[in-house]
């Protein structure tokens, strides 16, 4: 029985290429950075190719690239570290209802040392109009944390609306984005869309877990969480992981946007048409949500006992954030959905790696599932 992978917004492959690079870097290149010597010299000549690779992806330059452990390392440094810096300049940050638990989770910290935290209600389709933020930004207000799409649903945010709209209510306030389940989707340009930091993961693009990078714009102050060292212009001290950073960075050379993109439509056109021919389905992702994300619920049977189901056929899917360990979507709680629609939800997640045969399989699983589990009273 072959294998179909279907959870890429949880985790991906990390590509041939990728992988071989860090062995490479492990075995031959793996000097400290830090070290005066030839064997240093070639690791740090490493990392300098791999920062302008994420720089350049992201069109902006390679002084304002940090390598951190991942997303919820980045986030944290920005909400921590932006609060710490302007803590005198007003206590407001505002943010959504369906960030990743990384951003959710710190702001709740920050509501705890006496910050004033809003977190704005998308709308059934998972987007927060940008009128929400028009009145919410005024002049208390230090920080404002956007998700550039939604790990659950795949909605999209208006970021180059957004941005613009907080720059005019207040020009002070830092706007930062986690564009995690974006990069690689979709093209980012922070500079034009007035983001101040950004942060992207290594194994959402078919990289290496453990590694992430976090754009900090010129001129912004981000008090940093570590301490201990002068790599990175102490931003983000310690040892650099080499291994990881060079293994990220050729997998973000692998990128094909338009290529990408055109492939999974159609798988997802695909799947959409199939599922709209089953009764007891519903689709939770909007036509407007990005691709590579589909959230249904299949009426009638609980997640968790269709997932397992799906995993007999070798059919991998999730039920929700993979940081939420199977714990009820709050995603879907402020989208307005019933219980009942988030107690059967599933996501479907794609990657350039998927094809008609893995869409195949996992509707004639769900199928079966759907004629032979028990159905919830």
């Amino acid at each position: 029985m072959s294998e179909h992978y279907l959870d890429n917004s949880a985790t991906t492959v990390t590509c041939e290429k990728a992988a071989q690079k860090a062995l490479s870097m492990m075995t031959s290149e793996y000097g400290n950075p830090s070290s005066l010597h030839k064997k240093g010299l070639e690791a740090e000549l490493e990392l300098t190719h791999a920062r302008e690779v994420i720089a350049n992806s992201l069109f902006v330059e390679s002084d304002e690239v940090y390598f951190t452990s991942g997303s919820t390392e980045s986030n944290n440094t920005v909400l921590f570290g932006v609060s710490s810096a302007k803590k005198r300049n007003g206590n407001k940050i505002v943010t959504t209802a369906i960030e990743h638990s990384s951003v959710i989770e710190a702001c709740k910290k920050l509501e705890q040392d006496g910050f004033e935290v809003v977190y704005l209600t998308p709308d059934k389709n998972g987007v927060v109009p940008p009128s929400a933020f028009e009145e919410a930004v005024d002049s208390n207000t230090i920080l404002v944390a956007v998700m550039a799409v939604n790990n659950e649903v795949g909605s999209v945010q208006n970021l180059e609306r957004i941005g613009k709209i907080i720059k005019r209510k207040n020009k002070d306030a830092v706007f930062h984005v986690d564009a995690v389940q974006a990069y690689g989707k979709m093209v980012l340009k922070p500079k034009k869309w007035g983001v101040d930091t950004l942060c992207v993961s290594s194994h959402k693009v078919h990289g290496p877990k453990g590694v992430g990078a976090l754009y900090i714009k010129k001129g912004v102050r981000v008090l940093p969480l570590l301490f201990g060292g002068e790599q990175q212009k102490k931003q983000r001290p310690g040892t650099e992981c080499a291994p990881l950073i060079a293994s990220f960075a050729t997998a973000v050379e692998e990128f094909d946007i338009t290529k990408n993109r055109e492939h999974i439509n159609a798988l997802n056109e695909y799947l959409v048409s199939e599922l709209k021919k089953l009764s007891d389905i519903t689709i939770n992702s909007s036509i407007d949500a990005i691709p590579y994300v589909l959230n249904i619920s299949v009426e009638g049977i609980k997640s968790e006992t269709m997932l397992h189901h799906l995993e007999q056929d070798e059919v991998y899917v999730s039920s929700s954030s993979a940081c939420a360990k199977g714990k009820k979507s709050y995603v879907l709680k402020a989208m307005g959905l019933s219980d009942d629609l988030i107690d059967s939800s599933l996501r479907i997640s794609f990657s350039k790696y998927n094809d008609k045969a893995d869409v195949d399989a996992f509707l004639e699983s769900l199928k079966k599932g759907m004629n032979t589990l028990a159905k919830r009273k």
